[in-house]
């Protein structure tokens, strides 16, 4: 399938600082992405580089194959990017918003997909209102409906439902997979795994401007074979449990290699004399994943 998304090579330095060091991977058509990594990893970055906003001092990015700096109007015309922060203009309402957002798109005859945008965002009733008397949630739906007034085959979101009540959260995500079935490409950055974890196929995470991780959900957490066995137990652990336990004060935690390996640990506790208070048995998840990658990358 032909690549929604792709960079090869980018690079970018701000002053001494190396946000992205040779950057490359490509997002295939109707796919959806997960771009993952602590805070200052150079996720806004390289959306930044996408939408146009910031120049790579090296490599290429292309938007269905237009290349974001020679051919910057079909690239940006291929994106819809929803920003992290509440970025909005005060002086008008959320109608006359989206209409500004088509005229930079030269599309002015726009209204009948404005409305119906509003009325899947569950905007319609606020459609007059301005901008500045929103809540926070109805501002993060409107960024929402400007990325798409376009119709971009390409979607980026850039922490989308950070700071949204519940409601909202499913909301979006439900709209968003639409959209996904419906072809278009999307792209999440989210410091929420569980919803990379539920929505992506495929992940790429960055740390300290390098791609440490790219592969497929399954394959990622696929290579974790411990299960985590977690108890609180009284009494004094054996000197054997003890050396492997990784959990908190009060919460033991025992990896496991295989679920063959439950009984042995369990009939150490009971051997010992520990009386098991409480148990839960955990399987690998998304979370485990980023952390172990993240740790052996210092």
């Amino acid at each position: 399938m032909a690549a929604a998304i792709e960079i090869r090579g980018v690079s970018k330095r701000f002053g001494d600082l190396r946000a992205l060091d040779n950057i490359s991977f490509d997002v295939s058509q109707g796919e959806f992405f997960a771009l993952l990594g602590p805070n200052g990893a150079g996720k806004t970055t390289l959306i930044s580089i996408l939408a146009g906003l910031v120049r790579a001092d090296e490599g290429e990015a292309r938007i269905m194959g237009h290349d974001v700096r020679r051919d910057y109007r079909k690239a940006r015309r291929s994106l819809g990017v929803v920003p992290q922060e509440l970025v909005f203009d005060p002086f008008f309402s959320v109608r006359e918003t989206l209409r500004i957002q088509s005229g930079y798109f030269g599309l002015r005859k726009n209204d009948d997909w404005i409305e119906e945008i509003m009325e899947i965002l569950d905007l319609s009733g606020k459609a007059d209102t301005n901008m500045r008397a929103l809540s926070g949630g109805m501002k993060r739906r409107v960024l929402v409906a400007q990325a798409l007034v376009h119709k971009p085959p390409v979607i980026v979101l850039d922490e989308p439902t950070a700071g949204v009540d519940v409601e909202l959260r499913q909301a979006l995500w439900e709209f968003i997979r639409r959209l996904n079935r419906d072809g278009h490409t999307v792209v999440l950055t989210t410091h929420y795994l569980e919803e990379a974890e539920a929505l992506c196929t495929r992940i790429a995470m960055l740390k300290q401007g390098r791609m440490v991780a790219l592969d497929s959900k399954t394959n990622m957490v696929g290579r974790l074979h411990n299960l985590r066995l977690r108890a609180r137990v009284s009494g004094e652990l054996p000197a054997g449990l003890a050396r492997r336990d990784r959990g908190t004060p009060g919460e033991h935690l025992f990896l496991l290699r295989d679920y063959s390996d439950l009984e042995p640990t369990l009939a150490a506790l009971r051997e010992s004399g520990c009386r098991i208070e409480e148990l839960d048995l955990e399987q690998p998840d998304l979370e485990d994943a980023f952390l172990e990658i993240m740790r052996n990358e210092r």
